[in-house]
């Protein structure tokens, strides 16, 4: 456009300066036919944009809040092709024994309940700003911090997390009545990851991919282990505690790691932690002991636990830890440290 209006400028001018030596140059036709090319090409860049939008609505309309897609659709250079280094939070959560209510119900019910749950988490991600990444299944993983910055992508997946189990929770009886009772699993980690369209020319998603990527997933199984619904790791924990109110629940090494990870169960968010406060004060002494090799004191912190919790998992594992650690003492140095031998 301005190209055009100093060579329009240029030929007005040049017609002037010619009528004043009594020449008389053609001004209207040069005008008009530069005026229907920049037309042309301007309509055909509205036409070209207007195609791009459509197709960035269309492909990533179905995994991106509507916020998120209106800030994509005024900056799609933030989905270039390829990857990019950013610190992130991933979340992965997963139906526990679904696999077990799928041998029980015709398709067609499993279908429609699994349909129903998983329009309500969709919907807990999106009211967070988040990045749905990918359904596996019964299984859903989401990311916050990209495509667009989000500062406190931590506590958003927290947030998302604790708001996933209210609807399990809020809906837990009907699903029963309808034959199947849903209950959830969920991890949560924060780190370095590589984000980006990742794929081949005629076909990408979308996603993120790395060792923190793994670690979130691996969180999500470490829940059957402990008996627990939310797991995040010492990493996202440091970001939130602030936040948020969690128990420490071990110190591992996940399958495939050497280094052993702090995880910790989120339970609420800091203003609700009133009415947890002393079993998870009594547990956390009972970790004290186990971590000492205090054993009989360790029993006895994690059965106070229960005077409280009669039902509390965590507890229930870490006494019979503690009595098998009492029968069959560790060999060498006692490190307190769990290592996973599943994912």
């Amino acid at each position: 456009v301005p190209l055009a209006l100093v060579t329009a400028g240029g030929i007005a001018g040049s017609a002037w300066a010619a009528y004043g030596q009594g020449w008389v140059l053609p001004l209207v036709q040069p005008l008009v036919a530069m005026a229907l090319v920049l037309g042309t090409v301007l309509l055909a860049r509205a036409a070209s944009a207007e195609r791009e939008r459509r197709w960035l609505r269309t492909a990533f309309g179905h995994y991106l809040a509507p916020s998120v897609l209106e800030e994509v659709l005024r900056a799609p250079d933030k989905l270039r092709l390829g990857g990019e280094r950013r610190r992130m939070t991933v979340l992965f959560s997963d139906i526990a024994g679904f696999t077990t209510l799928s041998e029980k119900l015709p398709p067609e019910e499993v279908s429609a309940l699994l349909n129903g749950y998983l329009d309500l988490m969709v919907a807990c991600v999106a009211q967070s700003g988040g990045t749905l990444d990918k359904f596996v299944g019964d299984a859903v993983m989401a990311e916050w911090n990209a495509p667009l910055a989000q500062p406190d992508h931590a506590a958003r997946a927290c947030e998302t997390a604790l708001l996933m189990l209210e609807k399990v929770n809020l809906h837990r009886a009907a699903w029963q009545a309808a034959g199947g009772a849903l209950d959830i699993r969920i991890g949560i980690n924060s780190g370095d990851m590589v984000v980006g369209n990742m794929g081949s020319n005629m076909r990408f998603d979308y996603t993120v991919m790395g060792d923190n990527v793994n670690l979130s997933s691996r969180l999500e199984g470490i829940n059957k282990e402990y008996g627990t619904h939310i797991v995040i790791s010492e990493f996202t924990y440091e970001v939130v505690k602030e936040e948020v109110f969690c128990r420490e629940l071990d110190a591992v090494r996940v399958k495939g790691k050497k280094l052993p990870v702090k995880i910790y169960e989120l339970i609420c968010e800091r203003k609700d932690a009133a009415e947890h406060e002393e079993y998870i004060g009594r547990f956390h002494a009972g970790l004290a002991h186990y971590k000492a090799a205090h054993w009989d004191e360790g029993i006895a912190a994690f059965k106070s636990v229960l005077e409280i919790r009669p039902d509390d998992p965590p507890a229930k594992l870490y006494i019979q830890r503690c009595q098998d650690l009492k029968e069959n003492p560790p060999e060498g140095e006692w490190d307190g440290v769990f290592t996973m031998t599943r994912k």
